[in-house]
């Protein structure tokens, strides 16, 4: 049984990548800041394969304490996917946005995934194709970047600027890619945005269990390349 981690998995895009890797036959890790709201998480998807892991992405003690506990759970991690982020308020304006907010958007969404990254590479070293997903966003794509959320799409464009060194260090022993889910029906998102869920996670799980081990170093959505 494949084994997956999902960071912020106790709602939202992460939480239906979770259900729909359980479908595939995985073993899910719910990664939640809060042991409550995962376990909540794991109550909702009512799966014998899904496990709580408690982890905040922003504190690299969180972080190392729970590389320690999966450690203790299981000798290798297959999929490894960054789902956790933040967009935060008053994120309107390049030229009025307060550096405090800019600073803890990009540690949350953009140092955060790497740390994640290297405390669990021991045990996504031991699977036999791993594979780590980034979740970014158009947003953070300097082809296409605008104006808008300026501290959030920033934080992404670093992301993606993570995802290519990690692919190049890793290259010919882990897959590490960026996706974009698109704008999102989700607490984040809000009830206006044009797509579901389900089509959210669907590039992810795609990602993580179907797309070709030698797929690496790319940005993509809808299963599809897109420009960094």
């Amino acid at each position: 049984m494949p084994i997956a981690l999902v960071t912020g998995a106790n709602r939202g895009i992460g939480f239906e990548v979770a259900r729909q890797l359980l479908g595939r036959g995985f073993a899910v890790y719910l990664g939640s800041r809060s042991a409550k709201s995962g376990d909540e998480a794991r109550q909702r998807l009512g799966h014998e394969a899904a496990c709580v892991l408690e982890i905040d992405i922003a504190d690299a003690d969180s972080i190392r304490r729970a590389a320690a506990q999966l450690s203790q759970s299981t000798d290798h991690l297959d999929v490894l996917i960054n789902n956790a982020g933040v967009l935060g308020p008053h994120d309107d304006s390049v030229l009025t946005i307060s550096a405090e907010l800019v600073e803890r958007t990009f540690h949350t969404n953009a140092l955060g995934p790497l740390l994640v990254t290297q405390a669990f590479l021991p045990l996504l070293e031991k699977a036999a194709s791993p594979r780590v997903i980034n979740v970014s966003s158009g947003g953070g794509s300097l082809t296409n970047m605008g104006h808008w959320s300026p501290a959030y799409s920033v934080s992404k464009a670093a992301l993606n600027a993570v995802t290519r060194q990690l692919a190049a260090a890793l290259a010919g022993k882990i897959a590490v890619n960026s996706v974009c889910p698109g704008w999102v029906r989700t607490d984040m998102g809000g009830k206006n945005a044009p797509r579901s869920v389900e089509q959210g996670a669907d590039g992810i799980v795609w990602l993580a269990a179907d797309a070709p081990a030698s797929l690496t170093n790319k940005f993509l959505r809808d299963r599809q390349e897109i420009e960094w």
